[in-house]
């Protein structure tokens, strides 16, 4: 029978730290319908979840556990129990691919909850490459993770120069800026690279020296009284459903 050591109860909680995350080469997920998505694209260490979740589920795992209700609730983040938990490996990213159809860009984006936003979206509107800055949040953060809802699975983040990156690309490069043209008024192509900037300060100057179109996300109506900006994952499904409504 499976014991819950105190080792290991330790070791899963360091995984809310990047350390921790890069020491033990795992990222936890929660929650069945997140853990089903991961399950079939990384490689499982371990899986604690309910019998009910478990039933009629050929789950391939190193360990595979029926847990109790208190077992989950000792292991879990989440306020509400949750009715899987599993840990699983973190891969090996590889050089980024060529760049083909439309790639989000992230420029030091620093909220886990935002980058969740962000993967889903991607994976929503066919995004399936993120290329980000080294210091931009950790995808396999507990809150990113959760926040991504199995995203994750379809959609792969790699960490680069970006500046050198994009310097390298035959593709247009697109960025969000206040004097940007009305995105509602572009003609947008099916490809290109779609950089999305810091939530306090948007896409620093040595990313925006390659942007090569500039957008803006107009308010509603213009002339009046709004708030200050958009949340970057807002403004992200914005721009990827404007790309994605020219489509012919």
């Amino acid at each position: 029978m499976f014991q819950l050591t105190n080792r290991l109860i330790k070791e899963f909680a360091s995984l809310d730290d990047t350390k921790g995350r890069r020491r033990t080469g795992l990222f936890v997920a929660e929650g069945g319908k997140c853990v089903g998505e991961l399950l079939s694209t990384f490689r499982a260490r371990y899986v604690f979840a309910s019998p009910q979740w478990l039933d009629g589920k050929d789950v391939v795992a190193g360990e595979v556990v029926e847990a109790s209700p208190a077992m989950l609730r000792q292991l879990t983040r989440l306020q509400a129990t949750p009715q899987a938990i599993a840990f699983f490996e973190i891969p090996e990213t590889g050089d980024i691919p060529e760049a083909k159809g439309l790639t989000v860009a992230l420029d030091r984006v620093q909220d886990p909850g935002n980058m969740g936003t962000i993967l889903r979206c991607c994976d929503w509107m066919g995004v399936d490459t993120v290329v980000a800055t080294t210091d931009t949040v950790d995808c396999f953060n507990p809150k990113a993770v959760q926040a991504s809802m199995g995203a994750l699975a379809h959609v792969k983040v790699y960490y680069t120069d970006l500046p050198d990156y994009l310097d390298r690309t035959s593709q247009p490069v697109y960025g969000t800026f206040l004097d940007g043209d009305n995105i509602y008024d572009q003609a947008l192509g099916q490809e290109g690279i779609v950089v999305m900037g810091n939530e306090g300060s948007g896409v620093s100057p040595e990313v925006e020296r390659h942007v090569t179109r500039r957008l803006y996300i107009p308010p509603y109506p213009a002339d009046s009284v709004h708030v200050e900006s958009l949340n970057v994952g807002m403004a992200t499904a914005i721009v990827l459903s404007q790309f994605r409504s020219r489509k012919a």
